[in-house]
């Protein structure tokens, strides 16, 4: 006997669930268990509900706006109830390098990916404007970033802004540059250290088009600091959703007196920040 992870008993495995995505952004869903009826779509956190049909595949079109966040796929099985389904195959190859419309005012991304469990989830983002990270290199005592902007433009006064999480006011700022959609910075490690460092710290990284001054949002940026017209610096078009275990960054100096050493890394919501660690010893 085997118990699925929605909670009920069977005799039988949970339902698997083919996945593909289209080059508009829409998902469609294969799903060969046939006491399935529809798909649901259940925000993980706010407990939402998008109900697919099946017809006989479940499309989840490029038109339908869904809420950022993880939401879980489950299986209507009638009379059965709702049950997890299972992780199958999944093409995503026209996610990989994918390039919105630089005019786009908002980007919306859907991520399927199979959860912990083996159970299939999606993880979805909406961003607008939005701030994409490209490559990140490094100087000494210093990280540079390049990437681009959809939804506005970058202005003559563009800054980068670091904000220290967790203590509003206190950010750093240093100059962005770019034009046509791109934008670029240099982020000095040294003034995130200026105070010292006797416990690990975290900055995150925002983009102000327009100029230092604008939004006032502190968070790791899974929907904070919207209405303002700071942009959370992320990295979400392409295939992955879950990026910090992936994409890792060599740690390093943070000065040159040695006082802690600093690294960029993704976020859980796949959001660029910078952890400062005290020095060993």
């Amino acid at each position: 006997m085997t118990t699925d992870t929605s909670g009920s008993t069977g005799t039988t495995a949970p339902p698997r669930v083919h996945c593909t995505a289209a080059a508009d952004g829409s998902l469609s869903f294969a799903l060969p268990d046939t006491r399935a009826t529809a798909l649901v779509l259940k925000h993980r956190r706010t407990g939402d509900r998008l109900r697919l049909e099946l017809a006989p595949d479940a499309v989840l079109g490029a038109e339908t706006a869904l809420a950022e966040g993880r939401w879980d796929v489950l299986a209507d099985c009638g009379d059965d109830g709702e049950r997890s389904v299972e992780s199958g195959i999944r093409d995503l190859r026209t996610l990989v390098d994918r390039l919105p419309e630089p005019a786009s005012a908002a980007v919306a991304v859907r991520i399927p990916y199979p959860a912990k469990d083996g159970t299939l989830a999606i993880r979805s983002w909406l961003r607008a404007p939005h701030a994409e990270a490209g490559a990140i290199g490094f100087a000494p005592y210093a990280m540079t970033v390049e990437g681009r902007l959809y939804g506005t433009g970058l202005g003559p006064g563009a800054v980068v802004e670091a904000r220290l999480r967790g203590t509003p006011g206190v950010v750093h700022r240093e100059p962005a540059t770019g034009g046509s959609g791109a934008f670029a910075f240099t982020l000095p490690y040294a003034p995130l250290a200026a105070d010292g460092i006797t416990k690990q710290a975290i900055w995150d990284l925002w983009l102000l088009p327009s100029g230092e001054g604008e939004g006032e949002g502190e968070g790791e940026g899974e929907g904070e600091g919207e209405g303002t017209a700071a942009v959370r610096i992320a990295r979400i078009l392409d295939d992955i959703a879950d990026r910090r275990g992936i994409y890792v960054y060599p740690a390093g100096p943070a000065d040159t007196g040695g006082r802690a050493t600093a690294v960029p890394y993704y976020t859980v919501g796949n959001d660029l920040s910078v952890r400062l660690d005290p020095a060993a010893g």
